[in-house]
């Protein structure tokens, strides 16, 4: 299998971190680092080090003219995602980009346009919707283990405090661009991707953050004939103990990125009680509390690999072979397009005051 050469824009928390660590790890049977771009000379240097071989840059636009690249990895700042992104599919390169996307929805659009016509491969790096507890949960959502779903929980949630760029909305930051992709997309999935999906209701507000980006979001997703999905990224919730839960017609689903807990009805085990109208009474007269003991089945388990590892290792090698051989991606351009939509609308709603933050930052994260 001939390897890929692989350049990485930043090498910060996604561009080392996230994606460095993949390529460097045994998964990695598709791709060779060739370039690494990042302003900081340090981080340039460290590069040398984690990819024996490579050359480095201090700016993207250096990868313009090679001839050589088979694959970019936008992990810039995240309001730079766009800009460049733009800019490396206008010189024909093969681009993944970090979360989120893009901006908006017009954003989304353009980039998705400039690739078709330049016949080149653009996908976004959104490793959760491969992520194990994520498929299981569609699995039981859709196979009729938990009945007719109602509704879906999504919660991101914990009490801490951020105080870096990821905090200032001139720089893309907030739980909704930052966070958001991850929960968003999700939702989005358990309604389908469906294009009649709507944002019944958002709230944006700033509770523990430094900064003027948001660290509480609230928003529900409604479509037709699909469950009600409530999703939640704060930084105020101290008990939250799980990131996805589903309420079905026969019982309910609990999980983490490691675990899970499911405990439902089967049909036929628990015959059905006739309506009575009247109140109900023991033997002697007393009232009863309607109530029964409903014979359940209960299920735990553990999820074999998480988004960051099984994800990011489907999404790279789907990739491959979207460029290789042209085969679909594996999380379509359309679904994170929606997301960014869900996210610019609930922004549109929950205006928030601006304000500055302390020194700027350079080109890459």
């Amino acid at each position: 299998m001939k390897r890929l050469n692989l350049a990485i824009i930043g090498q910060g928390r996604s561009g080392r971190d996230i994606h460095g660590v993949y390529c460097r790890s045994e998964r990695n049977a598709y791709y060779n680092v060739k370039y690494i771009v990042d302003f900081d000379e340090r981080r340039r240097n460290q590069a040398k080090d984690l990819y024996p071989g490579c050359e480095t840059f201090s700016d993207y636009k250096e990868l313009f003219n090679k001839d050589d690249i088979d694959l970019v990895v936008n992990a810039s700042f995240s309001h730079m995602h766009f800009e460049i992104t733009k800019e490396l599919l206008e010189h024909r390169k093969n681009v993944l980009v970090e979360k989120p996307f893009a901006r908006n929805m017009y954003e989304c659009e353009t980039l998705i346009n400039t690739a078709k016509k330049s016949g080149v491969v653009l996908a976004v790096f959104q490793n959760t919707q491969l992520a194990p507890f994520y498929l299981h949960a569609l699995k039981l959502a859709s196979d009729g283990t938990l009945g007719e779903v109602e509704q879906v929980s999504i919660r991101y949630n914990s009490l801490s405090r951020r105080w870096d760029w990821q905090t200032l909305q001139k720089y893309m930051g907030g739980s909704a661009y930052n966070t958001g992709p991850h929960p968003i997309a999700m939702g989005l999935g358990f309604l389908g991707f469906d294009k009649n999906s709507k944002v019944v209701y958002s709230k944006l507000d700033t509770c523990l953050t430094s900064g003027d980006a948001e660290d509480y979001v609230k928003i529900l997703l409604a479509a037709p004939n699909k469950p009600l999905v409530d999703i939640e990224m704060n930084s105020i919730d101290a008990f939250s103990d799980y990131n996805i839960k589903i309420q079905g017609s026969k019982g309910t689903l609990k999980s983490n990125p490691k675990h899970y807990q499911l405990k439902y009805v089967v049909d036929g085990e628990n015959p059905e009680q006739p309506v009575q109208e009247h109140f109900l009474e023991d033997e002697n007269g007393n009232p009863l509390y309607c109530v029964e003991k409903l014979k359940t089945h209960e299920e735990s388990g553990d999820y074999d690999g998480t988004a960051f590892d099984v994800g990011t290792a489907g999404i790279y090698e789907n990739l491959y072979y979207a460029i290789t051989e042209g085969r679909e991606l594996a999380v379509p351009l359309f679904h994170s397009a929606m997301t960014i939509n869900v996210v610019e609308e609930a922004h549109a709603a929950n205006p928030l005051d601006r304000k500055s933050g302390s020194a700027g930052i350079a080109e890459t994260d």
